[in-house]
């Protein structure tokens, strides 16, 4: 019983060096690992056609403008980024005057203008001075801009289809 007590002892002086041992060698160190990400401006753009009621030179339209507001441009931007929309003249266009074609004779044209307010008063256009430019981005989400155009009254064209492509952009 003698050299199991001895036997135990010994033992157990064996682990306790061999755990103190353990705990001398291990150490920690620490470092601080950085970690960084440039996130960018960016917008995009989309958009909703211009559909005019039926132009009647003679009866409906003879004083007064036709009106749409079916239009629309749509934006997403990162969050409180500030976009300006631009509305260019079209394909059409003579000088500052956006333009419809005939479709069927590309001779005849009906004159429009695009608006950014419903009172059709701020002409929507792609120079300086004529973006549409709202509150920075709130938010990633989608913001939908009305298009308010206005074919003038009283326009002496022949019947037919007239259609115009107008290319909207986003400078962020």
């Amino acid at each position: 019983m003698k050299s199991n007590k001895v036997l135990l002892t010994l033992t157990t002086i064996g682990v306790l060096l061999v755990c103190r041992r353990d705990s001398s060698v291990a150490a920690t160190a620490n470092q601080n690992l950085p970690i960084s990400v440039v996130v960018g401006s960016n917008c995009t753009i989309s958009t909703t056609a211009v559909a005019f009621p039926t132009y009647d030179p003679i009866v409906a339209h003879a004083t007064t403008a036709d009106d749409s507001t079916a239009g629309a441009v749509t934006i997403a931007c990162t969050k409180n980024t500030t976009a300006s929309i631009g509305l260019g003249l079209g394909l059409n266009a003579t000088a500052s005057q956006r333009r419809m074609e005939d479709t069927s004779t590309a001779t005849n044209y009906l004159n429009y203008e695009l608006y950014s307010n419903a009172g059709r008063t701020t002409v929507w256009g792609n120079a300086a001075g004529t973006w549409y430019t709202p509150a920075a981005a709130p938010d990633k989400n989608p913001r939908t801009f009305t298009v308010y155009g206005r074919i003038a009254a009283a326009q002496d064209v022949p019947a037919g289809t007239y259609n115009d492509t107008v290319v909207a952009t986003v400078n962020f």
